[in-house]
């Protein structure tokens, strides 16, 4: 009798651990904060708070791929995910698992987060263009630039662009204006180059931008470095009208001055000659 009621309770305690492990390990915090950084298709996974006493490792998991783990057993709060994310349209779920180092070595499920859906070829964010060249002859202007590098690599071993990607998906734009002025042109290419027509006597700034014109969000991409012509410029151009006036202000002042400062010198001779024959005609 007491053999039977010894087993029960020996059955039952096993129970109860089995149950517990896996459930995982309670006590540790899960991430929060979870978000995807991503330019030019180089994805950054980012979460809190900084791990004391656990660890955490991350899984990619693909709505029709195999889960991938990166990461592994790290005490960092952010994690390259870029290579597990070569096939750009699909879209990914990642679990951030908080782990001990024990919790990998039995079959336990730890807890963990799971972050939003990410989808790179629609979210990614556009990296700036490199513009290589630019002229501005007569009342052309023309712009050669370069499309942004991704981190994924054909088999010869040369970088993917974001146009090998997008290919007709992509278009840029290019923002044009006077120098000087605020009202903005805008013309549309989906190629690497621009040709404008602009005012031969004045100069222009300009920037590029890609855009992903399908896109409900992150469709417009980072601005280009704004660049200057500086064909035809001058003075006016360069300073603007305020410090014409200050100089020709500053002109008159020295003309005045070259003016009156003769005519003071020649009253004081005068006055002075005059001054020193007053004792003369008094003696």
């Amino acid at each position: 009798m007491l053999r039977a009621v010894a087993g029960g309770q020996a059955l039952l305690l096993s129970a109860l651990l089995w149950t517990l492990a896996a459930a995982g390990n309670p006590e540790l915090p899960t991430a929060v904060n979870i978000t995807w950084s991503s330019i030019n298709f180089k994805t950054i996974l980012q979460w809190q708070p900084k791990p004391s006493g656990y660890f955490y490792t991350v899984e990619i998991i693909g709505h029709t791929s195999d889960i991938k783990r990166k990461c592994i057993l790290t005490t960092e709060t952010e994690c390259d995910v870029t290579d597990v994310l070569r096939n750009v349209k699909e879209t990914y779920t990642a679990h951030i698992l908080s782990v001990t180092s024990s919790t990998m070595d039995n079959f336990e499920e730890p807890p963990f987060a799971v972050s939003e859906k990410f989808t790179p070829y629609r979210q990614t964010v556009l990296g700036k263009p490199e513009i290589q060249n630019y002229t501005q002859k007569g009342s052309k202007l023309n712009i050669v630039f370069q499309d942004p590098l991704t981190p994924y690599k054909f088999p010869n071993g040369s970088f993917q662009s974001i146009q090998d990607i997008f290919q007709h998906d992509l278009e840029y734009k290019l923002y044009y204006w006077k120098d000087q002025s605020s009202g903005k042109k805008d013309a549309t290419t989906t190629s690497n180059t621009f040709e404008v027509s602009v005012d031969s006597t004045k100069n222009y700034c300009f920037y590029i931008q890609g855009i992903i014109p399908s896109r409900r969000e992150n469709r417009n991409g980072q601005e280009s470095t704004v660049l200057c012509t500086s064909v035809g410029r001058n003075i006016l151009d360069e300073y603007g009208a305020e410090v014409f006036i200050i100089i020709a202000v500053i002109a008159i002042a020295v003309i005045t001055l070259a003016i009156v400062l003769p005519v003071i010198l020649c009253k004081r001779k005068k006055a002075k000659a005059a001054r020193e024959k007053e004792p003369l005609n008094g003696v």
